[in-house]
């Protein structure tokens, strides 16, 4: 009798977190290694949400919660969506769990059932094929152009439906292109859910606060409100906030889903961290000026990184309007050999022959489900990635 379950056969473990790894183990040893491969800010958490975990312990709020979340917490989400979307929810209508992956493993294991399909737009994080098979669905991978900015058309959308369809799951803005969606695009696609009532639908809004440009961002909901009966919106702390490590995810739902998926944590994490949760009232109801800190530096970091990208020989980068990632296509070096002698055949090639030769991690793109292309995070100093972005030219210029 083997160990290990059969449903652990259909996962991989996260690709994103094993190159990070890689790096780090890389950089223990003593290489001058720069790390582009972690999907989170690198700014400090704000002060103020800060004191506010501290405040909780020092009055003792230290005890289990709500599976659901503290009352306190779960009405500032709810005045948050208000404030943010239009939306309105009930407190009865939220739960709080540990980070947003886990609200999306207790939405999709809730209802998912063997043979159910999942319509994932790819690129798309590493993860999401990965929690439907892990629930016996099935992901449909829906490939997305890169001239059309990565982005969902209707038309794929409608040809991708099907009486298996149980979700569709939106990132908004992308992991891993920052592309985002605008209030017309999304009309689009909802016009078409409107056509399959059976169809639910997650839309992953963690970035939605870091656009740029102008960009106005945009949910499901306020584009279509007859959809809240078969919506999930999901957002967290951790990449608006800084507070990767404090795993904060929620999700506003009906009520008849936020029970089961209230009952799957019950049996699983319970609720997540007391003090997180106390952090977490702070930072959606206290100053939001450090948003805009973040917004700003990214904007110029990512400026500076599609520049620098395209000049480099082979790499065509595509400016995202959101989230803190590019995601050049390498195709350009396919069939080309580096200055340290190794065959460029595939996009996984490419990020292990940068880690190897120039100390650059970065993610290949198969890991999102589109080859030939890679992913940075600029969530990083913009001295960092300069450095970075120059190690990469000069890659690629010594390719023959």
């Amino acid at each position: 009798m083997k160990l290990t379950a059969d449903r652990l056969d259909r996962i991989s473990p996260s690709l994103t977190i094993a190159m990070t790894s890689k790096a780090r183990a890389l950089k223990a040893a003593g290489r001058d290694i720069i790390g582009l491969s972690s999907g989170e800010p690198d700014f400090d958490t704000p002060r103020n949400v800060k004191d506010a975990a501290i405040a909780a312990i020092e009055r003792g709020e230290t005890k289990y919660t709500d599976v659901a979340g503290t009352p306190a917490l779960r009405q500032a989400i709810c005045a948050r969506f208000k404030e943010d979307h239009g939306i309105e929810y009930k407190p009865e209508e939220i739960l709080v769990a540990t980070g947003g992956k886990q609200v999306i493993f207790d939405a999709l294991l809730a209802t998912i059932n063997p043979g159910d399909e999942a319509i994932i737009p790819a690129p798309c994080w590493v993860s999401y094929p990965d929690i439907v098979e892990l629930a016996e669905g099935k992901p449909v991978i829906v490939a997305c152009d890169q001239n059309s900015g990565f982005k969902l058309r209707p038309e794929q959308l409608e040809a991708a439906i099907t009486p298996k369809t149980k979700w569709f799951i939106l990132n908004n803005p992308c992991n891993p292109t920052g592309a985002a969606y605008s209030r017309e695009e999304l009309k689009k696609l909802t016009d078409v859910l409107m056509r399959h009532p059976d169809v639910w639908i997650f839309t992953d809004d963690i970035y939605g606060k870091l656009t740029y440009d102008g960009f106005k961002p945009a949910t499901i909901l306020e584009v279509e409100p007859r959809l809240r009966d078969r919506t999930v919106t999901m957002n967290g702390c951790s990449k608006a906030y800084a507070m990767t490590g404090w795993r904060i995810g929620y999700a506003g739902a009906p009520v008849a889903l936020i029970k089961q998926m209230d009952k799957l944590q019950s049996q699983s994490t319970s609720n997540t961290s007391s003090i997180s949760q106390a952090a977490a009232v702070e930072a959606l109801t206290g100053p939001q000026d450090s948003i805009e800190v973040m917004r700003e530096a990214y904007k110029r970091r990512r400026d500076m990184v599609v520049e620098m990208l395209n000049a480099a020989p082979g790499l065509y980068c595509h400016k995202p309007e959101g989230a803190f990632y590019v995601f050049p296509s390498m195709q350009g070096c396919i069939g080309k050999t580096t200055a340290g002698g190794r065959k460029i055949e595939t996009d996984e090639d490419f990020c292990t022959a940068l880690l190897e030769e120039e100390g650059v991690a970065c993610v290949h793109g198969a890991a999102f489900m589109y080859p030939g292309h890679f992913r940075i995070s600029y969530a990083t100093s913009d001295a960092a990635l300069k450095e970075a972005c120059t190690r990469i030219q000069r890659f690629c210029a010594g390719m023959r």
